[in-house]
């Protein structure tokens, strides 16, 4: 496909998105609200999230809702137990079994691609945990998607389990009767009055502000998309010559950002429109070797020493941030180059450093603060990535 035509392609891509961005949360804004207030009085009776995913691709999903819930990246906001159950662990119904309380909130990913996960997701609803899914099965909250595109979905999922992350700690105040409003994290949910509300008036507030930040969500991706369309198209044309001479492709990240690489080499191992699949490593993955080099040497080198080893000319190097600017990723990008790998960076903020010193070849920019938003909008540029690559 040629570079005009695969732009004009990629303006499709971000439409679709918008518009079932818009059907979604406008539908569900309001019952979004009330899961929030459901998952605060669960917490705050001392329930945990448990989170389970049968796929590669839902995998990402689990560990990326566990670090958001237990490490927030909010200053002041508390941390609070969630725990990611993937197959890696083991059969998912057994892990429930083990793990699953009364009290507990389950949330299931790609319960109708796996048996096992929904095995437990029954065994959850049979202690009685909250539970939660996102396709046409038996759960105390369902949402399901208005769309049959995979990589729009889990687009979509991703935004409503950050905003259920963002928006549940406002049922905190009210539990605790606090009658200070936001505090210091207020712009987490600007219509929160100051006046210690009822329960209703907290929902009303909430499903304003999911709506705020669904569209937040979605004008973010737009811009993120269209602003850096030249530098896509350019990435997609390495990565095809990359794979075309046999080369792999390497992904690492931080915190969300590492379960973002999960993704990114789920969706190329494995991706689920059935494209063929392609050489990817991810160097979050093993957790002996993060915390060998990182004991050893130091954190800053714990994706360096993975591509000294591993990388090699004509492979390619993919690295996802939130700032821009984190040193292991920058010492990472830095080998890649010397190692002779096509470098791509997708960085928020106004790119850090690794915009400021073109530290990689293609640099693919997310113009926000706000880390939630930042990773929704980079998902959905390496998805977009993905996609352009299989188009003929």
């Amino acid at each position: 496909m040629s570079a005009p035509a695969t732009a004009t392609r990629l303006e499709e891509l971000v439409a679709s998105r918008t518009s079932a961005g818009e059907r979604f949360f406008a539908t569900e804004a309001e019952r979004i609200a009330r899961l929030c207030h459901a998952m605060a009085e669960r917490f705050s009776d001392g329930g945990r999230l448990l989170a389970i995913g049968g796929t590669p691709q839902h995998r990402s999903d689990v560990r990326h809702v566990a670090v958001e819930f237990v490490h927030p990246v909010i200053v002041g906001k508390r941390a609070l137990p969630a725990l990611g159950l993937a197959p890696e662990g083991g059969s998912l119904a057994i892990q429930a079994e083990l793990l699953a309380e009364p009290k507990d909130i389950v949330i299931a990913f790609g319960v109708c691609e796996s048996t096992d996960a929904a095995a437990a997701l029954e065994l959850a609803r049979s202690r009685r945990c909250l539970t939660i899914a996102f396709e046409d099965v038996v759960a105390d909250w369902v949402f399901e998607p208005p769309t049959s595109d995979p990589f729009v979905a889990q687009e979509l999922v991703e935004t409503l389990y950050h905003v259920l992350w963002e928006l549940v700690h406002v049922f905190f105040e009210h539990l605790d009767r606090s009658s200070s409003g936001g505090g210091a994290s207020s712009f987490l949910y600007p219509f929160l009055s100051a006046t210690g509300p009822d329960v209703e008036a907290v929902v009303a507030d909430v499903c304003g502000s999911v709506l705020m930040k669904a569209d937040e969500a979605a004008r973010l991706r737009e811009r993120t998309i269209l602003e850096s369309r030249e530098e896509i198209v350019a990435a997609v044309a390495a990565l095809r010559s990359v794979f075309a001479g046999g080369g792999r492709l390497f992904a690492f990240g931080n915190g969300g950002s590492a379960t973002d690489a999960m993704d990114v080499v789920a969706d190329f191992r494995s991706a689920p429109q059935g494209w063929a699949p392609r050489p990817a490593v991810d160097l979050t993955e093993d957790g002996a070797i993060l915390t060998a080099i990182a004991n050893d040497i130091g954190p800053h080198a714990v994706f360096q020493r993975q591509l000294i080893a591993h990388g090699r000319t004509g492979d390619a190097a993919l690295a996802l941030t939130t700032s821009g600017g984190s040193e292991n990723i920058v010492e990472g990008l830095s080998e890649a180059r010397r190692s002779g790998l096509v470098t791509i960076a997708f960085v928020g903020y106004d790119g850090g450093r690794i915009l400021a010193d073109r530290l990689a070849d293609h640099i693919v920019v997310t113009p926000s603060e706000h880390i939630p938003r930042i990773q929704e909008a980079q998902a959905t540029a390496y998805h977009v990535l993905r996609e352009l690559i299989e188009l003929p």
